[in-house]
């Protein structure tokens, strides 16, 4: 008889017992039977058909974003500043400069035979400033009055004769021509000699010599430089944005770079811009009697324009909007946030004055860093101090 193997009987084994597993009917359950195995006490609705609206576990569970609460709005501190009425300003950069200024030149070559001024001396038009050697000039214009004297003298004789019938009318016409003649080479003598003079065009200081007594000059050499300083000119470039706001004759007041404040008149506006910075020159005359105020002096030039109703508020206040202009956030009736452009009417060392901000906007001080326009908010008015401040800052300002 043959023997059976251990592997076939332990196969046997294994199907007996697997055959008498499924005959049991648990295998569709192992979760479930494992549970009850567990628990000891069995619900009473155990066994139970479950109701068709009962809710699943996770059903149940309650919506977050339903259940949190709304976010209370942000409070923020507000103020209805005082307005008044600030006279625009309108600060540039600039320098001073002479009223005129010429540069003088020999009109022919020559010796310096005559200096008799020097650099800071004032002078008046048609002063001598410097002379040429020119003696062989003096000695033409000397004969030339002497030519001119005597034809005079005959023309009256001839004049004279004519009178009394002893004159042929031809002799009296010859005496005329001559003394004209003579007339012409004094006049053309006359200004030979004064090319070799330099004389002042206008009333001045004489700023520059550069040249030394018994120098040798050139035509065309430069002698000396001479300045009108009375008045001098602060000059400047005013934006395009602020042209509209300027007019000649308006008053300006000019700090100089060494602290000296003094008052001018606008003369002159520029109707060209510049091409490269699109900004237009502005003059500004300042009396300057003494010569006090040099030229090429640095100045800062505060143009005052026509009055406007504007508040002033510290510098924090302002801030950027959305599209990246400068402005002020305020809270509307609504309680919701509303941002306004700014216009810079003056910046004092007390705060800047704005213009464009509506009669009654409350505007933010504090917190306005924190919110945007269309939120809502709770605003609360600034404390006391806060507003004692502003109305301070803005009484300084007027004064």
């Amino acid at each position: 008889m043959p023997k059976i193997r251990f592997h076939k009987l332990a196969a046997i084994a294994v199907l007996i017992g697997f055959g008498a597993w499924m005959g049991t009917g648990q295998f569709s359950s192992v979760g479930s039977a494992a549970n009850k195995s567990v628990t000891t006490d069995k619900p009473a609705d155990a066994g139970k058909p479950a109701q068709p609206g009962a809710a699943k576990p996770e059903a149940a569970k309650p919506n977050t974003a339903q259940a949190e609460p709304k976010v209370a709005p942000r409070t923020v501190a507000v103020v209805t500043p005082p307005r008044k009425t600030f006279a625009r300003a309108i600060r540039i950069s600039g320098l001073t400069e002479a009223d005129k200024r010429a540069v003088l030149a020999t009109r022919v070559n020559g010796i310096i035979d005559k200096l008799p001024v020097k650099q800071g001396d004032h002078v008046k038009t048609g002063d001598l400033v410097l002379m040429l050697a020119a003696e062989e000039k003096i000695s033409m214009v000397d004969n030339a009055k002497q030519l001119m004297v005597q034809r005079k003298a005959e023309l009256e004789a001839a004049e004279r004769l004519a009178k009394t019938g002893n004159l042929p009318k031809l002799q009296l016409d010859t005496a005329r021509s001559n003394l004209t003649l003579a007339q012409s080479q004094l006049d053309t003598a006359q200004a030979e000699l004064d090319r070799n003079e330099v004389k002042a065009p206008f009333d001045g200081v004489i700023d520059r010599i550069p040249v030394e007594l018994g120098s040798s000059v050139m035509q065309g050499g430069e002698v000396a430089t001479i300045l009108k300083l009375d008045p001098v000119i602060a000059r400047g470039e005013i934006s395009e944005r602020d042209l509209r706001y300027v007019k000649i004759g308006d008053e300006a007041d000019v700090r100089l770079v060494n602290d000296q404040k003094v008052t001018g008149t606008v003369r002159y506006i520029s109707r060209d811009a510049s091409s490269q910075t699109r900004t237009f020159r502005v003059e500004v005359a300042i009396p300057n009697g003494d010569g006090s105020i040099p030229a090429g002096m640095t100045a800062e030039i505060a143009l005052s324009a026509e009055p406007t109703n504007a508040v002033m508020l510290p510098r924090s206040v302002v801030t950027l909007g959305d599209k990246g202009d400068l402005g002020i956030r305020a809270v509307g009736k609504d309680d919701k946030v509303a941002f306004f452009p700014i216009d810079l009417v003056d910046d004092t060392p007390h705060g800047l004055v704005l213009g464009g901000i509506p009669q009654d906007a409350r505007i933010i001080v504090a917190g306005q860093e924190l919110v945007k326009e269309g939120d809502l908010v709770k605003p609360v008015e600034a404390d006391q101090a806060t507003i004692n401040k502003l109305i301070g800052e803005a009484t300084a300002g007027t004064q």
